[in-house]
């Protein structure tokens, strides 16, 4: 007795080809034009708040004080606002020392900083990338300062720096007597000085952990490699980690530059502008015109300047960092 075997085939002329189910009533399908108009009302409704934000503090201040620039604008005043021209501008560089000593005096401690800082910054990020014991302690307290509120570090730093404060009581015990100190912030000569330590002091630890993340993406590979060929470790440094490092040196380089040149709640804290200007800096410069003075359309005009300045800064260093072929 033999059983036949029939195998049913697509192609087999007497077999149906199932159908698809009807979609359930009452639930029309999606045509895919609504879906994406609905994604992108969604994504607009996240972003919303973001867009909201920027305008707000950050587009419609800008355009404000651009229009405000051009103006005799003051705070409280009974005269209207009227256009000025380039009255404000021209103020600036030929009317207002003050404006060049701001200039000068921003120049110089970005100078100053900028490389310190970051020298300081990458010393401190080789130390702490050790593999020792109690290397994390150590990371912590370079980082406290950058944790601890600017205004806070720089009234403590303004009582250490007076004539019986902690910074002269410690030069007179290491020398014996022999030099007293100064009044560092009344004496034009230091004040500026006495302002840079405190910043490089307050701001190292950040630039620290940025230098610090660079060093842990180098491969351990490169180093390796290195020792065979014989290099010690400034070979190393120099062959190895600084060349890795380059994006994270453009990094370092662009937000310390910023910072230094936006300096002012140090100045305003524990300076007011310093003996003959010494201290004013072109932001507190504009803050101090246009907000207590109440010279709103002069300050905006300063802001302006200030803000080309770094526009300028900002192109230089992109062409100079940039990746060349």
């Amino acid at each position: 007795m033999t059983a036949t075997l029939r195998l049913d085939t697509p192609t087999d002329p007497g077999r149906e080809e199932p159908r698809s189910a009807p979609a359930p009533a009452g639930r029309p399908r999606k045509r895919p034009g609504t879906a994406r108009r609905g994604e992108a009302r969604a994504g607009l409704a996240m972003a919303l708040p973001a867009i909201v934000l920027l305008l707000a503090f950050l587009i419609v201040p800008v355009l404000l004080g651009f229009a405000l620039s051009f103006t005799n604008a003051r705070l409280i005043s009974p005269e209207p606002t009227r256009f000025t021209g380039l009255d404000n501008f021209v103020r600036a560089f030929t009317v207002d020392p003050t404006f060049f000593r701001s200039l000068l005096n921003t120049f110089a401690f970005a100078a100053v900083v900028v490389p310190v800082q970051a020298g300081f910054g990458l010393f401190l990020a080789l130390l702490v990338n050790q593999k020792i014991r109690g290397v994390t302690a150590f990371r912590v307290i370079f980082f406290i300062p950058v944790v601890t509120s600017i205004v806070v570090v720089s009234i403590l730093w303004k009582f250490m720096y007076q004539p019986d404060g902690l910074v002269n009581s410690f030069i007179n015990s290491i020398t014996f007597g022999a030099w007293q100190g100064t009044a560092w912030l009344n004496n034009p000569n230091t004040a500026l000085l006495a302002i840079i330590v405190l910043s490089v002091w307050q701001a190292v630890g950040f630039h620290m952990l940025i230098w610090l993340s660079g060093l842990q993406t180098i491969p351990e590979e490169l180093y390796e490699a290195a020792r065979m060929d014989g290099a010690g470790t400034w070979r190393q440094f120099k062959d190895v980690t600084w060349p890795c490092l380059r994006p994270t040196r453009v990094f370092v380089l662009i937000t310390i530059t910023i910072a230094a040149l936006g300096l002012f709640v140090q100045i305003d804290v524990m300076t007011q502008g310093g003996p003959i200007d010494s201290t004013s800096t072109l932001v507190y410069h504009a803050v101090l015109t246009g907000y207590r003075q109440q010279q709103i359309g002069y300050g905006s005009a300063l802001s302006l300047i200030f803000f080309v300045i770094v526009l300028v800064i900002a192109l230089i260093q992109r062409h100079l960092t940039r990746d060349k072929d």
